[in-house]
């Protein structure tokens, strides 16, 4: 008898669970379709204020096309070296600026007098003034840029593009060196070696290595002495402080880890090829000499690559600061389904917006540098690593209209594993820290503040080019022969 009111409350506990688990998932639902609904209503109202505001314009231009004529056309062209350039506040002449955004006011007067009454209302012509504002999230944004657009009598023009070349000057001679190799390399440790012991010779520059790496140096000899290190993790986030340029030896593993290694900003990276395939690793260890000498005489060309800050939200967090520590990735962030046969259902937001649901083996979202890696194979496109964005690109999908997408840098992505999920999903960045998401947690990525500043032989342009026909023999093939066919 008590094993039987035991069973009964078992039953009515697990019943209770699964009805307390189906009323929250409904919750959330019927909030988010309300948000959804609110969203629509009001784009439906902004179109139809917009389209109001189109046709009251086009009326307007008719009239006044009715009551001028030809004589219109004559004028303008007439007075065309009359015309005077003024700001709505009489003291700026192209553009004014305010706190959150840009403006442009300017009226266009024809200082023609000797028109008759019937055409005063055409003596001044008057540009709408405007303002456009940055925002982010919804918020305005307090970074202006003024060096990518500006306003020329009331027209929206690019002064500058943000994928313009970058060079790099030094103001002062670099003092400290800061070297990053590949694990079990023989060959790797040979040219270590001789690259500590020229800089410091040769350059007379200060030396820091890894922990392991200084210990393979003293063991070979102990006139590495000179080589410095670190002991804890307080040391490490102060390495951006010391060191004014990272040499990474290896391949792009070996840059992703360097890259990893600082939370915050990063010096420029020297990275030379040593591993099997490198997108990332311009120079050649052969040539190290001269191309270190290039690099602290400067002025250098770099590559400024993005990075994505990721953050795990658990469901299971009583308040908002029980989540995870940040974690920044220089080429992807996988989402997955593990070791599980079923599909991975995954929810995705843009900002605040619906994305869609995930039915597939994963989701990858992968930065412009991360492009030629997992995301390429998944069947995304290459991208070159200064256009800022990022990529969304499913793993198999389920449907097959499923196609990868590019999101622009400014948005926040938000990957959420829903309550009816079957199976939980694993998180991994850049290859490692594999992390499980169970229903209900949610993964953060946005654009992070500190970019990786990488040297190139070239340029930003040559070298990816280079990279792509080097490292995945691009649109390499045989030459149509010239003794075929040809057009009459």
């Amino acid at each position: 008898m008590p094993s039987c009111n035991l069973n009964l409350k078992f039953d009515a506990y697990f019943i209770f669970n699964t009805i307390l688990a189906v009323a929250k998932a409904l919750r959330r639902a019927a909030e988010g379709k309300a948000a959804a609904q609110a969203e629509a209503a009001e784009w439906k109202r902004r179109y139809e204020l917009e389209r109001t505001r189109n046709l009251q314009m086009e009326r307007r231009e008719q009239s006044l096309g009715k009551s001028n004529g030809h004589f219109e056309a004559g004028r303008l062209e007439n007075s065309t070296n009359s015309l005077v350039l003024c700001s709505q506040s009489g003291e700026h002449s192209r553009v004014g600026s305010l706190e959150h955004g840009i403006c442009s006011h300017e009226v266009l007067r024809d200082m023609e007098s000797d028109f008759d009454s019937d055409t005063i209302h055409n003596k001044m012509m008057r540009k709408a003034s405007f303002k456009l504002s940055w925002r982010c999230k919804g918020e305005n944004s307090d970074q202006h840029k003024h060096d990518i657009v500006y306003f020329e009598r009331g027209n929206i023009t690019t002064a500058e593009r943000s994928s313009k070349q970058i060079s790099l000057k030094w103001e002062s001679r670099p003092q400290t060196v800061l070297i990053f190799t590949k694990p079990n390399s023989s060959s790797v440790r040979i040219l270590c070696a001789e690259m500590v012991r020229w800089l410091r010779e040769q350059r007379k520059v200060n030396i820091y290595v890894e922990p392991r790496v200084k210990a393979e140096l003293l063991t070979e000899s102990s006139d590495f002495n000179y080589v410095h290190t670190w002991k804890d993790d307080n040391e490490i986030l102060r390495l951006h402080t010391k060191v004014d340029i990272v040499v990474t030896l290896g391949g792009d593993g070996t840059v992703l880890w360097a890259a990893s290694v600082f939370k915050g900003p990063v010096p420029p990276i020297v990275p030379f090829s040593l591993g099997s395939l490198g997108f990332m690793t311009p120079f050649h260890s052969e040539h190290y000499r001269d191309c270190l000498d290039s690099v602290l005489k400067g002025p250098i060309s770099i590559t400024l690559r993005h990075r994505l800050q990721c953050h795990i939200i658990r469901d299971a967090a009583k308040n908002e600061y029980e989540v995870d520590e940040p974690i920044l990735v220089l080429n992807e962030v996988t989402i997955d389904r593990g070791i599980s046969s079923y599909l991975t259902n995954l929810e995705c937001y843009c900002d605040n917006s619906f994305v869609t649901c995930v039915q597939g083996d994963g989701l990858i979202l992968s930065t412009t540098s991360g492009s030629t890696a997992y995301s390429l194979a998944a069947g995304g496109s290459m991208v070159h690593p200064q256009v800022p964005g990022i990529l969304f690109t499913p793993i198999c999908p389920h449907s097959l209209s499923f196609r990868p997408l590019i999101l622009p840098e400014h948005v926040t992505v938000r990957v959420q594993v829903p309550f009816n999920s079957r199976n939980p999903a694993w998180v991994s960045f850049d290859g490692k820290d594999r992390k499980q998401l169970a229903a209900g947690d949610a993964l953060v990525c946005s654009m992070a503040t500190w970019p990786v500043p990488t040297a190139c032989q070239v340029d930003s342009t040559d070298d990816f080019l280079r990279s792509i026909h080097d490292g995945l023999h691009w649109n390499l093939r045989k030459t149509q022969s010239f003794d075929g066919p040809r057009d009459s």
